[in-house]
């Protein structure tokens, strides 16, 4: 490690969500979202040592809850338009700043303290300056992307690797596209992989994220991972398994139904 200070999971939680005010605060199985969230982020933090946890907001109410959980909060600015911006200027307010920053979003609660600590691990030991979790679909899991892509065509990401395991590209599409699927599916896997919305960055990979405008393709995917492809940046792809809970975020009162259901059906995945 450097002599920089402890890498840092940063909480990115706004208050003013368009679909669901006031999200991290919102209850889901009797625990706030950012309160599951903080849980997760703190076990990985402990598995990987020389790590802490803050909360990055824009709200006093989110702050004080975040507080009373026992994690420390920080006020950003309002008009910071993304999650990774938001991180960047928590990074930045600490008075010794982190070699590396995690940005786990605040409306995740399904996402395991481990794919949060494998994220750290693979920067730490590894070549890329940013790395995010992928997993393998089966066949199952495939043709139910599919289906719901044929209603909600930029909901789920795909992702396209290299031999090494570095993203070769992301896109809302399904990649690569499969010829001669027949004799494919007599394997339990089929070829594609699923990107789950998490990231982790070198500082220096942040701070030029934040000072570089969108991308061409950025725009057009809505995919802010692909500033850093077309800029020449290694993005490591960390397979992690498929997740239990099919739910990475909540956005809207409907995925807050979907979530209590999978909870009453699957248990609870709060730590204990």
């Amino acid at each position: 490690m450097s002599a920089s200070g402890k890498d840092l999971i940063v909480i990115p939680a706004r208050y003013g969500s368009t679909r669901l005010p006031g999200k991290p605060l919102r209850q889901l199985a009797g625990r706030t979202l950012l309160e599951r969230v903080i849980a997760n982020a703190r076990l990985a933090a402990q598995s990987v040592e020389h790590c802490d946890v803050i909360v990055a907001t824009d709200d006093k109410r989110i702050a004080e809850h975040a507080e009373t959980i026992g994690v420390a909060a920080v006020i950003t600015p309002i008009e910071i338009d993304s999650g990774s911006a938001r991180a960047h200027a928590a990074a930045c307010a600490r008075e010794s700043q982190p070699q590396l920053v995690i940005n786990l979003q605040g409306d995740a609660p399904f996402i395991t303290h481990h794919t949060i600590a494998a994220l750290v691990t693979a920067l730490r030991d590894g070549d890329a300056q940013v790395a995010t979790p992928v997993f393998q679909l089966d066949w199952d899991r495939l043709d139910r992307l599919r289906s719901h892509k044929q209603s909600n065509p930029f909901s789920g990401t795909t992702c396209v690797r290299d031999r090494s395991g570095h993203a070769l590209w992301f896109s809302k599409q399904i990649l690569p596209a499969l010829r001669g699927e027949d004799a494919l599916r007599r394997e339990p896997w089929a070829p594609v992989w699923q990107h789950l919305g998490l990231y982790a960055y070198t500082l220096a990979a942040l701070d030029w994220f934040v000072a570089n405008p969108a991308g061409v393709y950025e725009i057009l995917e809505g995919l802010e991972q692909l500033r850093f492809l077309e800029n020449g940046w290694k993005i490591a792809t960390i397979p992690v398994p498929a997740p239990e809970y099919a739910l990475s975020g909540i956005d809207t009162e409907g995925d807050l139904a979907l979530a209590e259901q999978a909870i009453e059906r699957l248990g609870d995945p709060f730590p204990t």
